[in-house]
């Protein structure tokens, strides 16, 4: 399997070719849509012979033709196996550059977990809205709509009226933003539609709800706009939470963290908790994410800062503590170079994209940091998506 999730075949002639919705072991017809000099893309038309890994699919908009869950014709378990061949496929081609990743470290410590539900564990997504005002999913790689088909990601109450039979309609070429809170209150916004891969943060109209939506970590309440970034899977902002302490056991001496990327600071109750109550500094670029005071900044010693974090941690005090949840590009060589020039005792990770974060560990050993922990968090199950969280300590 490819990075991506697409499944990987030979030519005769040498080339890779690149074949969405198969799986490895599988024995297909499939056509060539795009060749180029060492490598092509096809799309699968017929399995002749599956793979002892192909099941069912589980989700109706998949095979409607949606994006959404392309792994859903996988067992769970080869999932697991799979995700765990592409990280190590990019942490062998990037990031043991300057041993950042010990010898042995990927075949004996690497964790991989699986977080529960399997189904049902979306409690906030993005859909966009056809010509006719029916929401839905987007295909893969494009902006079309799949309407009228639910996906088996999402919370089912999440799309009750809004998804399938009987659904209301929408603006037009809208995008809808729709999310279960903790208090299980249901908000639906529409804001305007973005480019591939970018993220529209105005609420243009809220259809339902009070427009502030309410979560809870680890005793503490958080409250922001539907169109904030949150974890998608349900379990997971307590999941990586329990992490942070588990790794983050240094005597810090006095010194705070850094919650970079931060959003609305999630991250930031297990921070505390492990640097002693020490203070706190979250930086995000996002406005919709830290317009609004968070209770817990009467409580901690939290100080917020809206900015990008490549500007936004100059002249904050030096750090015990970082930790950095960057968006799929990556935190890039510059942004790690700054944070090993503040000479942390630790660093936590967290990537959403297998490339970028190997490329982000490689700048890291470069500047003289090295893997002590690392977790392959499957939280996002039926797709080829997963989240890797790596615990870096100075070398030596």
């Amino acid at each position: 399997m490819a990075h991506g999730g697409e499944a990987i075949a030979d030519a005769p002639d040498g080339r890779v070719v690149f074949v969405g919705g198969a799986v490895p072991g599988d024995t297909v017809e499939a056509r060539l849509i795009k060749v180029k000099k060492r490598w092509a893309r096809a799309e699968l038309l017929r399995v002749h012979h599956p793979s002892a890994d192909r099941v069912d699919p589980t989700c109706p908009a998949a095979s409607a033709g949606a994006g959404c869950c392309d792994f859903s014709h996988i067992a769970p378990d080869a999932q697991l196996r799979l995700k765990r061949e592409v990280l190590v496929g990019q942490l062998g081609a990037l990031s043991r550059r300057g041993g950042v990743v010990p010898d042995g470290f990927v075949d004996t410590r690497l964790q991989v977990v699986q977080l529960n539900p399997l189904l049902g564990w979306r409690t906030r997504v993005r859909m966009g809205v056809d010509a006719a005002g029916n929401a839905g999913m987007r295909k893969a790689r494009s902006t079309q709509v799949v309407g009228g088909v639910r996906c088996t990601q999402v919370v089912p109450e999440l799309l009750d009226g809004i998804v399938g039979a009987g659904a209301a309609t929408f603006t037009p070429g809208s995008e809808l933003i729709a999310v279960l809170d903790a208090e299980g209150n249901r908000h639906v916004v529409e804001s305007q539609a973005s480019q591939r891969g970018r993220r529209v943060e105005r609420v243009e109209r809220v259809v339902e709800g009070t427009g502030t939506v309410v979560e809870r970590v680890d005793g503490h309440e958080f409250g922001f706009p539907p169109t904030a970034f949150w974890q998608a899977h349900t379990t997971a902002p307590e999941a990586y939470s329990a992490l942070i302490r588990e790794w983050a056991t240094d005597d810090y001496r006095g010194r705070g963290g850094w919650d970079l990327y931060g959003g609305v600071g999630a991250f930031v109750p297990a921070i505390v908790q492990a640097t002693g109550g020490a203070r706190v500094d979250s930086v995000d670029y996002s406005a919709s994410a830290t317009a609004r005071r968070q209770r817990m900044e009467d409580e901690l010693d939290l100080h917020t800062h809206n900015a990008t974090v490549d500007e936004g941690i100059g002249g904050l005090p030096a750090p015990g503590l970082v930790v950095l949840d960057p968006p799929r590009a990556g935190a890039g060589a510059g942004v790690v170079a700054k944070i090993a020039q503040a000479a942390p005792q630790r660093v936590v990770h967290i990537g959403c994209d297998p490339a970028t974060f190997a490329r982000d560990l490689a700048a890291f050993g470069e500047n003289g940091y090295v893997v002590e922990h690392m977790a392959l968090i499957d939280a996002f199950p039926n797709t080829h998506h997963f989240e890797v969280l790596a615990s870096l300590v100075p070398r030596g």
